[in-house]
């Protein structure tokens, strides 16, 4: 994990073993399980050429294996993908300010 500027990376590793970076948008437990949010590294700078200034992001949730280490991994479980997902969709959502305000 690489800090820059207080924005968090992640180098993953898909199952073909392509390395991807990965943003990391935000952090949720939820019922003692921690997910991760993340956008791919370079979707940030396409998104804000986008006509809607967004991106998509992934969502992994974190596990512990035998020797302690953490790894990232997919949700296979729809219902659970769906109730975390509602949950950073409300956190995002949530920090827009529709009002064109400042930012809080």
């Amino acid at each position: 994990m690489d800090t820059n500027n207080e924005r968090e990376f992640f180098t993953l590793t898909d199952e073909e073993g392509n390395e991807i970076e990965f943003e990391l948008i935000g952090t949720a437990e939820i019922k003692g399980v921690v997910y991760y949010a993340m956008i791919p590294a370079d979707a940030a700078d396409k998104a804000k050429e986008s006509d809607d200034g967004f991106c998509e992001y992934v969502i992994l949730r974190a596990e512990a294996d035998e020797d302690g280490e953490t790894s990232l991994v997919t949700i296979d479980d729809d219902d659970e993908f769906d109730d975390v997902a509602d949950y950073f969709d409300d956190m995002f959502s949530e920090e827009i300010d529709y009002d064109g305000g400042d930012e809080q």
